[in-house]
């Protein structure tokens, strides 16, 4: 039987997550799940092949693995509930790594991480389920990144780092070694962050100072 992956949601994600679906070739047949209004369209040269009310029968006729290619910033609700839907259904949730990207056997990866081109994921780091670690990024030794945390291209964090769940990290931020950021917060772009982060907040800056609660 062929080896088949869904990637759920045709956005701009998709489209990275399927580009190192396709230069990794570990799955033999690969389709979309998207919008309605999409169906019958192709993503390079992969279908569309029916929305999210389509999934259980996706699930039955051979397609066993799925991974939730939305992407976010700030708001991960949909991806979490897609992720929970997907499980519930019997889906398995694999990690997907670019083939470019520099993952330490050492470190540890829960189901349904993306990690994308050229990102480094050093050894004793631990990245929780659905997590998003972009192009470019740097998780250095021993950081622990919750569930759904984004990292966004470029971002470097330093040894033993902790981010809560559902954290966005922007583009391009650097965090210090042995920072802790809060859950369900905001990192804004470009970011230096020297100092701990409470839950729910949105900081920026250089340095990263909270701007407003969330």
């Amino acid at each position: 039987m062929s080896k088949g992956l869904l990637l759920v949601g045709g956005g701009g994600h998709c489209r990275s997550v399927l580009d190192s679906v396709l230069a990794a070739a570990e799955f033999s047949n690969v389709a979309i799940v998207d919008l309605p209004e999409n169906v019958g369209r192709t993503v390079f040269g992969v279908p569309v092949v029916g929305d999210d009310d389509d999934l259980p029968s996706l699930f039955h006729s051979g397609y066993t693995n799925a991974v939730v290619t939305i992407g976010s910033i700030g708001n991960v609700e949909r991806r979490v509930a897609l992720f929970d839907r997907l499980r519930d259904i019997g889906f398995c949730l694999p990690i997907i790594i670019d083939p470019s990207a520099v993952v330490s056997s050492h470190a540890n990866l829960e189901a349904g991480v993306y990690v994308g081109k050229k990102a480094v994921v050093n050894a004793g780091a631990s990245i929780g389920k659905g997590a998003i670690v972009n192009t470019g990024a740097v998780i250095e030794h021993d950081c622990d990144v919750g569930s759904f945390v984004h990292i966004a291209p470029g971002a470097v964090l330093g040894g033993n780092v902790r981010v809560g769940e559902n954290t966005h990290v922007g583009i391009g931020s650097m965090v210090k070694q042995g920072i802790t950021i809060g859950s369900n917060c905001i990192i804004g772009m470009g970011s230096v962050v020297i100092e701990c982060i409470e839950d729910s907040v949105i900081a920026y800056g250089n340095p990263c100072k909270v701007v407003r609660l969330r």
